[in-house]
């Protein structure tokens, strides 16, 4: 028999429902919200008709509590939080990916509690988590840093911006390939498809800047980046405003070279470069650039040559440009929102 909800998980679930409604009323788009929280788009647009017909209170769940659990309140908060924090290689588990077996396997070593994987899955559906792809991260990573830049740099950065009337933007570089393919398609069962493509791959790079205000500026290059290419890039930026620029970039060899810095420095503080954290591309909104033109546009289109290649990304750019919304998405992620 199917159980129904803890007190703590209906309150948290309305707790959800009323933050994605108050989203969606601030101006984001149902259909952005969904593709980054994972609901149903049909779902958030019948939450907020909800919301519109009976205030917060018609956002609460109705149905009663079920069967008793086999784990109590606080065995539930642990589990959700140890998923949250800890690594299951810190726990001796000899995969670092935490999959249903091992939530169980964790639940009976705790717990000395032994359940099915399928109620392993419905807690972790209930406690709000999904299956996603994770985001790698390198081992060099310095916590210590990523916190620093998050308390004290950005937060220093953004109120120079805001003193001097800049305007703020993360910037990034990518390759993309005209072999890269994006997505699922039907099949028979049992028989994986094949994407016939031709051998001669072609590539081309993007640089790009992002804005929290749904800014996009972007240049296309053939061939490799390094300083020259980028110094290129930063003048584009500057193009069309007197107000300085506040930059914040990675630690490619491009953005460190002598020639960009000596670039930077004749500008008289036109434009102002910072460096995020080493090893931290989950902290550059402009990262998202490229899931979005890879994974949804260039990745699902047969491409032959270099120019049709270079034709499509500037395209697929320029949709993008026209769609502030979704690049304002790009600062709402966990690990984005702070730069809002």
């Amino acid at each position: 028999m199917k159980r129904g909800l803890t007190k703590s998980e209906r309150l948290a679930r309305e707790s959800i429902r009323e933050q994605v409604v108050q989203r969606v009323l601030a101006g984001e788009a149902p259909s952005d919200l969904a593709r980054i929280l994972g609901y149903p788009k049909q779902t958030i647009h019948r939450w907020v008709s909800r919301y519109r017909a009976g205030g917060e209170s018609a956002l609460r769940s109705t149905k009663a509590l079920g069967a008793a659990e086999k784990l109590t309140e606080k065995q539930t908060a642990w589990i959700a939080a140890t998923l949250v924090s800890k690594n299951p290689a810190e726990l001796q588990f000899p995969f670092a990916l935490w999959t249903r077996d091992m939530v169980r396997e964790l639940i009976k070593r705790r717990f000395g509690v032994s359940m099915a994987l399928t109620s392993v899955g419905n807690l972790l559906h209930r406690l709000g988590f999904t299956v996603q792809r994770p985001l790698l991260r390198a081992y060099e990573r310095n916590p210590i840093a990523v916190e620093h830049w998050l308390k004290v740099e950005y937060p220093t950065i953004r109120a120079q911006a805001r003193k001097a009337r800049g305007i703020m933007f993360f910037a990034d570089e990518s390759g993309i390939r005209s072999d890269y393919h994006s997505g699922a398609t039907w099949a028979p069962r049992g028989k994986t498809p094949i994407v016939l493509r031709t051998g001669k791959r072609v590539s081309c790079n993007i640089l790009s800047a992002v804005s929290s205000r749904g800014v996009l500026r972007f240049m296309v290059k053939e061939g490799g980046v390094g300083a020259a290419v980028f110094i290129q890039f930063l003048k584009r930026l500057m193009h069309g405003t007197t107000r300085p620029i506040f930059l914040i970039v990675d630690g490619h060899p491009s953005h460190r070279a002598k020639m960009t810095i000596r670039f930077i420095e004749s500008l008289n503080g036109r434009i102002r470069l910072f460096f995020l954290p080493g090893y931290s591309p989950d902290l550059n909104p402009d990262e998202l650039v490229w899931r979005e033109i890879k994974s949804h546009d260039i990745g699902r289109q047969s491409l032959e040559d270099a120019g049709e290649l270079t034709t499509k990304v500037c395209s697929a750019l320029r949709r993008l440009q026209h769609k502030p919304e979704t690049v304002r998405s790009f600062f709402a992620m966990p690990t984005t929102r702070y730069a809002k």
